[in-house]
């Protein structure tokens, strides 16, 4: 059933489990984040970046995540990740996403409040949920890139008057994670976590959690994250299936054949994820 990421995450928030937020680029993908959450039983967000609209475009990954949603046994949210202006939003929201993103967090302050509060005034009238993000993260995703050395932590004091400011529902937070493949061991602010957990009544989102150790996860969801965000780990059993399969068949050219090892073996990573953050048998 299609609800939105606010209707999913206030559970989680209330209950101190985790839910994945997944993201999309075709349909193996979405099949295998839908099928591994029939099978526990999890809610679960689809999330398309701004790789991922540009890839597919808005029309299909909109019209494939509301279907699979519409069939699904489970709740399933149809999330932008990242939108990086009002326009590009609004046209999500118009193609029927139940949640956006914006993503102010290069901004200033204010500017980031201006254009955060700009969003939610909309899409809540139209029963939307909104995501902002505070601090910035390291790392690249698609065409959003921030040089280690300009990644900030996210102050708690500034988010409490960020989330009087705007009224989103949720908060993504730089906390020592990064977006894409991690060089070294990612070192989380666990404290941080909580401090702001503690100072915030809304969810609050681990965006870069690909590649994060599942103990570090586990206590971070302890901490007060509501909201992991995975991609990297899909691309890696993605691509891992199909080496693998044109290794052991090379003369293979059907993509059916091809792809469906990749389905196969992204679902049995969502599974795990989902295990771990605490969100099976919880639909």
């Amino acid at each position: 059933m299609l609800v939105t990421g606010n209707e999913i995450l206030q559970d989680a928030h209330r209950k101190g489990y985790g839910v994945g937020a997944f993201n999309v680029n075709n349909m193996e993908i979405v099949q295998a984040i839908i099928e591994a959450a029939e099978e526990t039983n999890s809610p679960v967000i689809l999330q398309a970046s701004q790789g991922g609209l540009k890839y597919a475009g808005i029309e299909y990954v909109a019209e494939l995540g509301k279907l699979a949603a519409r069939n699904a046994r489970v709740p399933v949210a149809v999330h932008l990740d990242h939108g990086t202006d009002f326009a590009q939003v609004m046209l999500c929201i118009r193609h029927g996403f139940s949640s956006v993103m914006i993503d102010g967090s290069q901004l200033e302050l204010e500017d980031n409040i201006a254009i955060t509060k700009k969003v939610v005034e909309v899409a809540h009238a139209v029963g939307v949920s909104v995501e902002a993000e505070l601090g910035k993260i390291g790392g690249t995703e698609d065409d959003i890139t921030v040089d280690e050395k300009d990644a900030t932590f996210t102050d708690p004091e500034e988010a409490k008057y960020f989330v009087e400011q705007t009224r989103v529902d949720s908060l993504a937070i730089a906390v020592g994670t990064a977006h894409g493949v991690y060089q070294g061991e990612p070192n989380l602010d666990f404290d941080r976590i909580k401090t702001i957990r503690e100072m915030l009544d809304i969810p609050l989102v681990l965006h870069g959690s690909s590649g994060v150790a599942d103990e570090d996860i586990e206590k971070a969801i302890s901490a007060g994250i509501s909201k992991i965000n995975i991609d990297t780990d899909l691309r890696i059993a993605f691509t891992g299936a199909i080496k693998q399969f044109l290794k052991e068949d090379p003369e293979n050219i059907d993509p059916r054949k091809i792809l469906s090892p990749a389905r196969k073996g992204m679902k049995k990573v969502i599974m795990e994820k989902m295990k771990i953050f605490g969100s099976a048998g919880r639909a």
